[in-house]
């Protein structure tokens, strides 16, 4: 059965997952929004409040997915039902770029423009609501965008505590898979999977041309000599070893 297939035969449960992993995102969009950006316009007033919102805003940010799912378990109310807490999960992830994007907006608009306001009588709200918010809604609509692209990736996390949406399809595709239909070679081969050889090789590669590093003037058929290369590698990489061999090892 391929992909298209599976989708003709189980479209009426992919549309029902689909329609749950939407409504999670726009709930939790909605509520980072309306706590995100007037907290963006508040450090804008109270300088002193910048610098421990936006690293609580942070720390958020690098608390891996399913850890903060078993935190806010225990939570009264909220860990009651999946639903209130992947929402809940999903706001607190997307308040950083909303925040940042609402502050760094407000923050760039020419100062000439706003001492101009000033010198018109506007008040402060005034100034606000109809200079720098119009002036900064670019700015701010691009964190929106990237809070929305966060919380539809994260939402398939929210399959693993019952939440519903596309992340269910997933973790049944990851139930299926034979781990043991892909056995590891005895020499060390198997260990080596072609996409970590080949994003150490452009790491290796392009570090290389950033330092400046000189080229080595061996001849290519004498790579991987004298280096941490095995037999196993120079058998993986085949006739590409002379080229590409030595970078990766």
């Amino acid at each position: 059965m391929n992909f298209w297939h599976f989708v003709a035969q189980n479209k009426l449960e992919i549309a029902d997952l689909t329609l749950e992993h939407l409504t999670m995102v726009g709930i939790a969009t909605l509520f980072a929004i309306a706590i995100g950006i007037p907290l963006g316009i508040l450090i804008t007033r109270r300088p002193s409040l910048q610098k421990p919102i936006i690293a609580a805003a942070n720390i958020i940010q690098t608390i891996p997915s399913l850890a903060l799912f078993g935190f806010l378990l225990p939570a009264p109310w909220i860990g009651d039902r999946a639903g209130r807490l992947a929402v809940l999960a999903l706001t607190l992830y997307a308040l950083l770029p909303l925040i940042r994007n609402t502050y760094t907006g407000i923050k760039g608009v020419d100062r000439a423009v706003v001492e101009a306001a000033r010198g018109m009588g506007l008040t402060d709200w005034q100034l606000l609501y109809k200079v720098e918010l119009p002036l900064a809604a670019s700015v701010i609509l691009a964190g929106v965008r990237v809070a929305i692209v966060i919380s539809i990736g994260l939402a398939t996390i929210a399959a693993a505590i019952g939440a519903g949406g596309l992340g269910e399809l997933i973790f049944q595709g990851l139930a299926m898979v034979n781990n043991k239909s892909h056995p590891r070679r005895a020499d060390g081969v198997g260990r080596r999977h072609p996409a970590r050889l080949a994003g150490k090789t452009a790491v290796v590669a392009t570090g290389r041309v950033i330092s400046g590093r000189p080229r080595n003037k061996r001849r290519a058929t004498d790579f991987g000599k004298g280096t941490n290369c095995t037999r196993a590698d120079r058998d993986l990489w085949g006739p590409g070893f002379s080229l590409w061999g030595s970078l990766s090892c």
